[in-house]
């Protein structure tokens, strides 16, 4: 079963991303903190991790950098979504395979999700 870990600080947010991708076949582990993200994912090895870009305990885009440092997760593709819009910011800078802004259509995330698990 394809697995994703979703890291957003929103309970809103998590709880319907995962009854979508639930419901779309995928397991999927939420959390709310970036303290959180690399025990759970060396555990879990998701294979896509989903991550907030503005949390209050960590900057997603610094966590993403940090996974794609990691030896065991680098190759896990990341999508960073988020409300914060400033165009002089590009996202991809931190390594991710994708940037979806909030709000966002469910059906455009489950076909990026889809895109990125299925090319491997």
């Amino acid at each position: 079963m394809r697995k994703v870990l979703i890291l957003d600080d929103n309970a809103d947010i998590l709880q319907i991303v995962t009854e979508v991708l639930v419901y779309e076949g995928y397991q999927v582990r939420g959390i709310n903190t970036g303290a959180e993200l690399f025990a759970l994912a060396e555990s879990y090895l998701p294979d896509l991790i989903l991550l907030d870009y503005r949390l209050p305990d960590a900057n997603g885009g610094e966590l993403c950098r940090e996974l794609k440092l990691h030896p065991q997760l680098k190759d896990i593709p990341v999508i960073i979504f988020t409300a914060y819009q400033d165009p002089k910011l590009d996202l991809s800078t931190y390594g991710c395979e994708g940037v979806i802004s909030k709000p966002f259509d469910l059906d455009n995330l489950t076909r990026a999700i889809d895109a990125l698990i299925l090319a491997d």
